[in-house]
């Protein structure tokens, strides 16, 4: 029976540190079904949801935890299980882009959270404008909006939430390739 197990790590940004943990999870007999990996800072940052048989994920769970405390790495597992889909939900994209200011996610989040909009994921990132420099902010979420949500009444409200806060926005339905 399949079993699913979460690993974060985060350590030093170093070259080879997701080869090294990749190949522990290969060793064990583990497959990687999900992941996040990213340079933030000097440090580097590993989200997983890793499947195995109950065996494969007991030595995962071993090995990793003395990996962590070899490498210097934070390390922490969790097991799960599949998630189910609770009610029909459409799934839409969100990009955002504006000068950085503070709570932009947060204030993002409310929205959302507000109108029972479920965020399955969210990636941001600062850069410097082209010609002026100028900190900009721009943030990728896909969200699941449930089938008696009016699609047309909450991009209108969407878009008036992002006018009156001085983003420029797009939400559009995820194209499936």
């Amino acid at each position: 029976m399949e079993q699913l197990i979460v690993i974060s790590a985060i350590g030093g940004d170093r070259t080879g540190v997701v080869h090294d943990l990749t190949q522990i999870i290969l060793d064990c007999g583990g497959s990687i079904k999900d992941s996040r990996m990213t340079a933030l800072g000097e440090e580097f940052a590993m989200l997983l949801l890793v499947s195995g048989n109950w065996h494969s994920v007991s030595r995962m769970e071993q090995d990793l935890t003395r990996f962590a405390r070899d490498k210097g790495l934070v390390v922490q597992l969790k097991r799960t299980q599949s998630r189910q889909p609770s009610k029909e939900l459409l799934p839409y994209a969100i990009e955002v882009v504006c000068l950085d200011q503070l709570g932009i996610v947060h204030n993002l989040a409310g929205f959302f959270a507000g109108r029972s909009v479920e965020i399955v994921e969210v990636t941001t990132r600062s850069y410097p404008a082209a010609h002026t420099g100028t900190t900009m902010f721009s943030v990728q979420m896909f969200i699941n909006i449930p089938s008696e949500i009016h699609i047309a009444v909450l991009r209108e409200e969407f878009m008036e939430f992002c006018d009156q806060l001085n983003l420029d926005a797009i939400m559009e339905p995820v194209k499936n390739t």
